[in-house]
């Protein structure tokens, strides 16, 4: 009888599903590290939660780096390490005390508005062309935004600690947005395991700059929450990576999406947190506007020959 599990056929269909399903258990992953930070920034505050992530996750993959005997790089290299960690160090900051406000599932679906708006910095700084499609885009990830933030009005629990979340919410939004166009540059002229190494690293050292200030020692037990947030943040990072180095990035987008779904799940089990509506009904809105941004633009031959009858 015929292995069909070592067939041919079989282990292309295998092949083919490995990227999306390594780009969903990455997704996965970085939810699940939300929701550790979540309960570790309540316990040992924000800013020490954070900075103890991002040295582990340094920790953790830089051995790999160094395993392959790298150069230390230099010039515009260093130069986007260098901003990128700076950059990350207070998105990421700003994003878990955001969660310390938020529920989780409300939080992830408001930071979808990041890629809309990195359309806008690509604009700016990477003189890319907006389409009409982004346009249309950003307005339903606003529309969706507006839902969520008046559900909460509506229901009498817009307070200052929501209004707190709020604001930091939407400045780590606004950095996540300009992180993409540095990933882009970075993409190009260094490799995963040294820009994973350099962004935790410089992250985590920028932090540190802070602890006079900020530090509060974390109780034993709260260690362990973060720790596993440090080794999720690599897992997520490295299952993504290899994702999209075998598939094309239009096509893997949308599962960024199920982080809502992973976040929606753990908010709940980790802290009994219920998806109202207006929530549900605002990150369709936005996942919406993401979407569409995220189609291929039709190519000129294909719009001719849709609007040619005799080609049709």
């Amino acid at each position: 009888m015929p292995d069909t599990a070592s067939s041919p056929a079989h282990l292309a269909r295998t092949a083919r599903l490995a990227p999306y399903i390594a780009a969903f258990a990455g997704v996965g992953f970085l939810a699940l590290m939300d929701a550790f930070m979540k309960g570790s920034a309540m316990a040992a505050g924000a800013y020490s939660a954070t900075m103890l992530r991002s040295l582990i996750g340094a920790a953790l993959i830089a051995p790999f780096w160094l395993a392959r005997g790298p150069a230390w790089p230099r010039g515009a290299v260093l130069r986007l390490h260098l901003e990128r960690g700076v950059v990350s160090a207070f998105m990421a900051l700003s994003f878990f005390y955001a969660l310390t406000k938020l529920p989780l599932a409300e939080a992830i679906a408001l930071s979808f508005i990041a890629p809309l708006l990195a359309l806008y910095f690509a604009h700016l700084l990477l003189g890319e062309t907006i389409r009409r499609e982004a346009v249309g885009a950003s307005l339903l990830g606003l529309a969706g935004t507006l839902v969520i933030v008046g559900g909460r009005i509506g229901k009498g629990e817009f307070d200052a600690d929501a209004g707190f979340g709020l604001a930091a919410l939407a400045f780590s939004a606004v950095l996540y947005a300009y992180n993409f166009i540095v990933i882009r540059r970075q993409s190009q002229l260094a490799g995963p395991v040294e820009v994973a190494t350099f962004h935790s690293g410089i992250g985590g050292l920028v932090l540190l700059v802070f602890a006079p200030f900020a530090w509060q020692a974390p109780a034993p037990e709260v260690m362990g929450g973060i720790a596993a947030a440090g080794v999720l943040s690599v897992a997520g990072a490295m299952a993504i990576a290899w994702a999209y180095a075998r598939e094309e990035a239009q096509a893997l987008v949308p599962i960024e999406y199920s982080g809502f779904l992973w976040a929606s799940l753990l908010g709940w089990l980790f802290f009994r947190e219920a998806v109202t509506w207006p929530t549900l009904a605002g990150a369709g809105l936005i996942v919406a506007g993401c979407w569409l941004v995220t189609r291929p633009a039709p190519s000129p031959v294909a719009s001719e020959n849709a609007n040619d009858p005799t080609k049709a």
